[in-house]
């Protein structure tokens, strides 16, 4: 396992983040989430990372400049001098000299999905990185870059983007149409202009009157189609880390399930996982995979908690992600740190073990005011 511990960079007062195959990060909004896998991304692909922002931004080996260029403008503040601290398996990181000097760029090992994936579509394409501007994050712009160059190379003369036959399996396709799509099939319309359409020929529906969670999903459709090349090779490239923020943005309950399963199956190819959330569902199914396979369960069992079809192709999907390591990794506001909340015990004493790092707190108080009322009912009806 691989450890990246952070202190004092913007709200992170001081982090440990160990990464399993699968690592799940939960906390509210603002609690550094998102800076930590992107901070994970820079150390892995500083080569790459740097090259492609050279292209658009100077900024003289400056790290305040880098970081408001990395991570978007303003956020230089993330870094305190003297106070900030990076250590990546062990081992102390100077951000100064990462960044200061121009390292060789090699291929790609991680692809990160952002939360804000939406913008990586203008009037139903994927925007190219020069079409952002400087202060706007990389994160965004790369994956809004490499969205392009799949549609363009790859599916250039292909009219039809769902379902297709090469792209996910038969399983995966039946699960997306009844819970994402329906009857509305994903194509590329060159009639006015280039650009992704739902529908059908006769009645094409632009990208600003999808629904949200499809406008929400469709990049991340894209996305997962990059990371699952129809060619024997289960991966893509040099790619070993897959990160994707906020999977559940915009999508029904069924649709989520679905996803996670999508997930599941980047891990059996040999993907490590990082996700983000604030979906309890996440986590719930976090803790059905830990529950059954510390109990005896079978992969079947796993693929009724989803209610997919239990058939050999996902059998073997759920039976190598019950063999695979999973952790969970809760950032308290309260306190600025990290805690490994990977047990996911509901009798924990401390409040953010036990409400899975806030994601189900509200659920406890519904639970607690529904029973002290009927309490109360049933003591004013009795004599």
């Amino acid at each position: 396992m691989q450890t990246l511990k952070l202190r004092q960079i913007a709200q992170i007062t001081d982090a440990e983040i160990t990464f399993g195959d699968l690592t799940v990060l939960v906390g509210a909004q603002a609690t550094g989430k998102s800076i930590a896998l992107q901070l994970l991304k820079l150390l892995v692909d500083t080569g790459e990372v740097q090259r492609d922002l050279s292209l658009y931004v100077d900024w003289s080996g400056s790290l305040p400049k880098f970081f408001d260029a990395y991570f978007g403008e303003g956020m230089q503040a993330i870094w305190r001098d003297g106070r900030s601290q990076v250590t990546w398996n062990g081992t102390s990181v100077d951000m100064r000299k990462l960044v200061g000097r121009m390292r060789k760029k090699k291929e790609q090992s991680m692809f990160l999905v952002p939360a804000q994936r939406v913008l990586a579509m203008r009037d139903g394409w994927p925007r190219p990185f020069s079409d952002y501007s400087p202060g706007d994050p990389f994160s965004v712009r790369d994956f809004s870059e490499q969205l392009r160059g799949l549609v363009e190379r790859e599916f250039g003369g292909v009219p039809e983007l769902f379902p297709q036959e090469r792209r996910l399996k038969s399983e995966f396709r039946d699960l997306l149409r009844r819970h994402v799509f329906g009857d509305f099939h994903l194509k590329v319309d060159k009639v006015r202009q280039k650009r992704l359409v739902l529908g059908t020929d006769a009645a094409p529906l632009p990208y600003m009157v999808w629904s949200a969670g499809q406008r929400e999903f469709v990049p991340l459709l894209l996305g997962l189609y990059w990371l699952m090349p129809p060619a024997k090779v289960a991966r893509r490239g040099n790619i070993e880390w897959v990160v994707i923020e906020e999977l559940e943005m915009g999508l029904h309950p069924r649709a989520i399930s679905v996803v996670v399963l999508m997930v599941f199956e980047l891990m059996k190819r040999g993907y490590r996982v990082c996700l983000s959330t604030h979906s309890p569902q996440v986590l719930e199914a976090v803790w059905v995979l830990k529950h059954l396979k510390a109990n005896g369960g079978s992969p079947a069992d796993l693929l009724a908690a989803f209610d997919a079809p239990c058939t050999q192709a996902m059998q073997n999907v759920a039976k190598a992600v019950m063999e695979k390591a999973v952790k969970v990794i809760y950032f308290d506001r309260e306190t600025g740190t990290t805690r490994d909340i990977s047990d996911l015990d509901p009798g924990e004493e401390e409040a953010g073990r036990a409400g899975w790092g806030g994601l189900t707190e509200f659920s406890g108080r519904v639970n607690a005011a529904v029973a002290h009322a009927v309490a109360n009912a049933d003591g004013e009806g009795q004599p």
